[in-house]
């Protein structure tokens, strides 16, 4: 689905995704899938080991479900980035940025010439396996790969104007755990100075025209980011969606699990 989260972000309704990380499997998934409501997901390769065949198994079963994925990862590795976008994600998202410049060396990694120097190889699902030349293949990552940056550090947060600047990152997406931490209120996402950060990197984005996403605390901290302008909202993950279902059935069945 070329394109598929730019082309959301084109519009104005919100955009519903979901966290795989841990539990990553077609069943899974699709069960995310067949709930309904959610627009996508994103692959967590930051804290869980996640293999680029798994990464091609969840885009396939994505597309499948009408979902796009992107993929989490650290800046720290341009093959992970290649691969994965060559594994037939829709996109990418850089964990623990610390300034502007490496964002910008995050979207060179994203990006053929001219904006970038991403390896050109037309075998990936990308090039549907060598069906487009280079020059499609590299028009057509260039114009619809989704890049986002994550702004859960002290220096993301000091240089987030210049961050929502740079050309071709489509989205910052706030951390606001790692976030707090960062800024010495660890676990206290309801803490003022989360608050203020937050709508720093709202006006930023504001500023250049660009979106931004959360992973909210709470139901009506959700609420909340919505009202400020957060156009990405992640509605929970895989493991905490088994972790609430194993609850809802020994709920079910209350009596025969009394002590």
């Amino acid at each position: 689905m070329a394109g598929f989260f730019k082309a959301l972000l084109a519009t104005d309704r919100q955009i519903r995704v979901f966290c795989a990380g841990r539990l990553i499997h077609p069943v899974s998934l699709q069960l995310f899938g067949l709930a309904g409501g959610y627009d996508g997901f994103w692959v967590d390769a930051e804290h869980a080991g996640v293999s680029n065949e798994q990464i091609t198994m969840a885009s396939l079963v994505g597309r499948a479900c009408q979902m796009g994925s992107f993929v989490r990862m650290p800046v720290t590795n341009y093959a992970a980035v290649t691969q994965a976008l060559e594994s037939g994600t829709d996109g990418v998202m850089a964990a623990q940025v610390n300034s502007a410049a490496e964002a910008e060396k995050f979207v060179t990694w994203c990006k053929f010439a001219p904006r970038g120097m991403r390896g050109l190889n037309t075998q990936g699902a990308d090039a549907n396996f060598t069906h487009k030349t280079q020059i499609e293949l590299a028009h057509d990552a260039n114009q619809d790969h989704f890049v986002a940056i994550q702004i859960e550090t002290l220096g993301a947060l000091e240089e987030a104007d210049a961050i929502a600047a740079i050309d071709d990152v489509d989205l910052l997406f706030i951390g606001p755990a790692d976030l707090s931490q960062s800024l010495g209120v660890l676990g206290q996402p309801e803490h003022e100075k989360v608050w203020n950060a937050i709508d720093r990197v709202a006006s930023a984005c504001r500023k250049h025209g660009k979106a931004w996403g959360i992973v909210p605390a709470s139901p009506s901290f959700a609420d909340r980011c919505v009202e400020k302008g957060c156009r990405m909202v992640t509605y929970g993950s895989d493991v905490m969606a088994l972790r609430l279902g194993i609850q809802a059935v020994k709920n079910m069945y209350a009596s025969h699990f009394e002590k």
